[in-house]
């Protein structure tokens, strides 16, 4: 299991009501700049919300042609289970995972990157909270906390520490010596 039934529909809400999300478009010029270094070609959005990312491509599109496919189970739209892809990125979204939870959610991204994942974690406090009181970035550790996680299942190629969080971009093991 991902996500529970009661907090898929918490993040419907958030999804619906605020502007929930936004993060991605600031790293959308960077994703793309991935794109061409990687030589990808097929990319899948972890937890798209409204695809910010997507949208923030087509100021600065990736060189190559590239098929993108969102994913988010909190979006009736983009809620199905996603195909594997040579990129995955998840921006934004780890620190909002259930922490019960935490572990599945990074064993599915594994699942998912054949060669790459792009993640972004913030790991202080969210501005927003849920409808219950809690923050809605339910797990706030440090970098230090994550990267043991992380690194058991990617090969680090760049680690980041930016604003209150962190960039970490991996390479799935059974693509070492890939570029």
């Amino acid at each position: 299991m991902l996500i529970s039934e009661a907090y898929r529909a918490e993040q419907r809400r958030l999804h619906e009501t605020t502007e929930y999300g936004v993060a991605s478009l600031q790293f959308a010029p960077i994703v793309s700049n991935l794109i061409d270094s990687l030589e990808v070609d097929t990319v899948l959005d972890y937890g798209a919300g409204r695809g910010n990312l997507l949208q923030g491509m087509k100021t600065r599109p990736p060189r190559r042609t590239v098929e993108i496919e969102l994913y988010d189970p909190a979006v009736p739209a983009i809620s199905m289970p996603p195909e594997p892809a040579e990129l995955v990125t998840c921006i934004d979204v780890l620190e909002h995972i259930e922490p019960e939870l935490l572990t599945n959610v990074l064993d599915d991204l594994q699942r998912l990157a054949r060669a790459f994942v792009f993640l972004t974690v913030h790991t202080g406090p969210a501005k927003k909270v849920l409808s219950d009181g809690r923050n809605a970035h339910l797990t706030q550790q440090p970098a230090s906390w994550w990267l043991p996680a992380l690194l058991t299942r990617w090969e680090l190629l760049e680690a980041k520490k930016i604003g209150p969080g962190f960039v970490f971009i991996g390479q799935s093991r059974q693509q070492e010596g890939t570029p």
